[in-house]
């Protein structure tokens, strides 16, 4: 990081370490909310100091043992005001030489399973997983579940309180918990990498190395689990195409138009390695489904050619097994690959400002010819997306329709 001035080297850290640092804290002490507070800290010292001072050789260490020390005048503040005991040896502070924080163990799947616990809020399983481990705002994550995030952040806030309130361990859970709580760490897992696609540009976008790390972390902790491997193959699928999806000049380049070339098939192999995996278990599952599409798209690097029959029968398959919004979007446009673009209109809610329903709506318009409709769906889309690169994609169709 010495090429990076104090202030970017902070926020580099933020986005690329502040989930794996809060579950070292926050294991250490049970308190969520305070680890919070002094990671805020930590992180508030490094943009004043480090400008001025260089920024440290371990930037993790140096935000670790910062935080640490907040933790312990805290306790030490506590002990009078409350007669809470001392642990010398965690309490002690913290020398940045000393400390290795690469040697620490991850301990961000533990704190998955403490946000996914029975005592907390099963709604707000997935959000608190999505803001305390992988660092999005209550705005970005009520943007994904249609909630204000004023509404968004207040339940985080009282689900932190709760962590602490109810005792919850910071461990991994007795095998025979595990699979109730399975499920929001996967749908936080996939939330993550959806979330920093839709609302991050490319230079901010940390995942899909986080989603992928944690999502493979997932299959060796329950490897019995199909939709673990389910999930695995999607996120694979998806990220090998992330080179493909703008071209020399940073323009978006739609799925169906990208160059297969471009690929990652090491990544594509793997993926369906865990598809041969989830599918030997013989029970059947949204992620696997979902997999089972994206590895339909991917053929086409081998066929040259996209199987959309068998789409439509997947995407239906998925609706009828986990039906959604973006399932649903998803559903109209390969119903009009195969039927027409009248029939996938038709599966369209107009008043829906959904930014890919927008998208998509405005792109059948303009094969129907229908352009001053196509002209006002295109200028939607264009206000509802947040990627640079898609949205001047969507601009030139807007201008295209116009002319």
């Amino acid at each position: 990081m010495d090429e990076l001035t104090g202030g970017t080297a902070a926020a580099v850290a933020a986005r690329d370490s502040y989930g794996r640092l809060l579950a070292l804290l926050s294991a250490a002490t049970s308190d969520l909310a305070a680890a919070e507070d002094a990671l805020a800290d930590a992180f508030e010292a490094a943009v004043r100091t480090w400008p001025g001072q260089g920024v440290p050789a371990n930037p993790d260490g140096w935000l670790l043992a910062v935080a640490r020390n907040r933790l312990r005048d805290w306790w030490k503040s506590a002990a009078v005001q409350r007669g809470v005991a001392l642990d010398a040896d965690r309490h002690a502070p913290v020398h940045v030489d000393d400390l290795d924080v690469d040697a620490i163990p991850d301990r961000r799947l533990e704190l998955m399973l403490v946000c996914a616990h029975p005592a907390i809020d099963r709604a707000v399983h997935t959000p608190l997983m999505l803001n305390t481990v992988l660092g999005f705002t209550a705005e970005q994550i009520g943007r994904a579940f249609s909630m204000p995030a004023s509404t968004m952040a207040t339940r985080l806030v009282r689900a932190k309180r709760r962590v602490k309130s109810a005792r919850i361990p910071f461990r991994i859970p007795d095998r025979s918990d595990l699979p109730a709580r399975m499920a929001a760490v996967l749908e936080a897992v996939y939330g993550a990498y959806v979330i920093d696609w839709a609302t991050t540009g490319p230079q901010d976008r940390r995942l899909p190395g986080e989603a992928l790390h944690l999502a493979e972390v997932l299959t060796t902790l329950v490897p019995d689990d199909p939709e673990a491997h389910g999930l695995a193959a999607l996120v694979q699928l998806s990220a090998a195409r992330a080179g493909a999806r703008t071209d020399g000049q940073g323009r978006f380049v739609p799925l169906a138009e990208q160059d297969p070339a471009r690929w990652d098939h090491r990544l594509i192999g793997r993926a369906h390695e865990h598809l041969r995996a989830a599918h030997a278990r013989g029970r059947l599952g949204r992620f696997q489904i979902e997999a089972a599409i994206q590895a339909v798209h991917c053929a086409r690097a081998q066929t040259g050619a996209t199987d959309w029959h068998s789409l439509l029968n997947l995407h239906r398959l998925l609706q009828d097994v986990a039906p959604s919004l973006g399932g649903g979007v998803a559903l109209a446009a390969v119903t009009a690959e195969v039927d027409g673009p009248e029939a996938g209109l038709a599966l369209l809610e107009p008043a829906h400002r959904f930014q890919p329903a927008r998208a998509l709506r405005a792109h059948l318009l303009e094969r129907l010819g229908r352009r001053p409709e196509a002209a006002a769906a295109y200028e939607d889309a264009v206000a509802l997306t947040h990627d640079p690169a898609e949205r001047r994609y969507l601009r030139d169709r807007l201008r295209s329709v116009r002319e």
